[in-house]
């Protein structure tokens, strides 16, 4: 059971898949980066050890707003996210997956803009972890 979560582990080190995802979505034109959340930092600043783990934010509004038109309470999961962090040793990218979203907030109709955002997060994602 995915709760939702789609987890991908990376073949490659913690930098580089951070890096290479960062870099796709900062150079796609049709994607905004709107904050990156280092938590290991900032667990560090009180004193707490947490492995490495990042956030970014992103989105398109031309994606999003249509699914906040369909249900306002969709905003509470957009922007997307990818979630870089080591585990066990492993380096994992996980997100939110849109076929969970509409469900979680009762969307309805979308399904190709919604198919269309999936290609979009598999691709980025794949474009880092291979």
């Amino acid at each position: 059971m995915n709760n939702g979560i789609i987890k991908i582990e990376s073949a490659n080190n913690f930098e580089i898949t951070y890096s290479k995802l960062r870099n796709t979505l900062e150079n796609n034109p049709l994607i905004k980066i709107v904050a990156e959340l280092d938590h290991s930092k900032n667990a560090s600043k009180v004193n707490l050890n947490l492995g490495k783990t990042r956030i970014i934010l992103f989105g398109n509004p031309k994606l999003g707003t249509p699914l906040m038109q369909s249900n306002s309470s969709v905003a509470i999961d957009l922007p997307q996210k990818f979630i870089i962090f080591e585990q066990e040793e492993k380096v994992i990218v996980a997100y939110n997956d849109p076929v969970y979203l509409k469900e979680r907030h009762a969307i309805k109709g979308h399904n190709v803009l919604l198919k269309k955002i999936d290609d979009a997060l598999r691709r980025f994602v794949e474009s880092a972890t291979i």
